[in-house]
């Protein structure tokens, strides 16, 4: 288990799925953890890490909304004086195939999964160039990398996650900020609920390892970037796929 005792951690869409699981990993290696969504579920994760001896807040917030997110640290602030670590998780989808694919349908996914990303990135890196100390991690995706019919909304956030990534970290890296990514395959969450038992035999059958992956899975990989073990890396991209991307 890595370390990470008395940092404060805030995980974007962390009410459920692979954001809760890294909520709670972070928790588990001694991280004080906020919860953020924008539908006000977060309360009950934190309430879940509180009763298992974790300090932990809930912050409601829509990260495409910049006004929201300011805000959203402002409150970390005061709570804890400080902000460690940033995972960049919240993430909508609305597949579509591109001749179909309306102006809201494009933008809104833009705004959440990329927008969302910049806005608390900027509002995270103003208190961790003070501290000269910080973890960015963001929650990009295999598709990022290889594209996906009927997802070229998504799939052109997850790969702007990247190109942001690795910019952000060569601008920050003097000041002692890491900036990493992760681009998860298929894992099982409500995200991939809708997929019948052919589709996922199917997908099976290109993921070397045989099997989908679970949100701990990403979450171990967060807890890995986010600990002093990890220090030396920054502008990377860590693949946690199963070796789909491979095959």
């Amino acid at each position: 288990m890595f370390n990470l005792a008395n940092r404060v951690a805030l995980v974007t869409g962390s009410s459920r799925g692979i954001g809760k699981a890294i909520a709670i990993k972070l928790a588990e290696a001694g991280a004080n953890v906020v919860i953020n969504d924008s539908s006000g579920n977060a309360e009950a994760v934190s309430e879940q890490l509180r009763s298992n001896g974790k300090q932990s807040i809930a912050c409601v917030a829509n990260v495409s909304s910049s006004i929201e997110v300011n805000a959203m640290l402002d409150r970390v602030m005061e709570t804890f004086g400080r902000i460690d670590i940033l995972v960049n998780n919240a993430g909508i989808i609305r597949d579509q195939l591109l001749l179909r694919m309306t102006d809201e349908e494009w933008d809104s996914v833009l705004n959440v999964n990329l927008k969302g990303v910049f806005f608390c990135s900027r509002a995270a890196i103003k208190y961790m160039l003070k501290q000269r100390y910080g973890r960015i991690i963001s929650i990009s995706s295999i598709v990022g990398l290889i594209g996906n019919a009927g997802q070229a909304n998504y799939c052109s956030a997850k790969a702007g996650i990247l190109g942001f990534t690795r910019s952000i970290a060569r601008e920050v890296a003097p000041k002692g900020i890491t900036v990493n990514a992760i681009a998860p395959g298929f894992i099982v969450t409500e995200m991939t609920q809708h997929l019948t038992e052919e589709q996922k035999l199917e997908l099976i059958t290109r993921i070397p390892l045989g099997y989908l992956g679970a949100p701990d899975d990403v979450a171990n990989a967060v807890a890995f970037l986010a600990s002093d073990e990890a220090a030396y890396i920054t502008g990377q991209v860590l693949s946690v796929d199963g070796g789909m991307r491979m095959a």
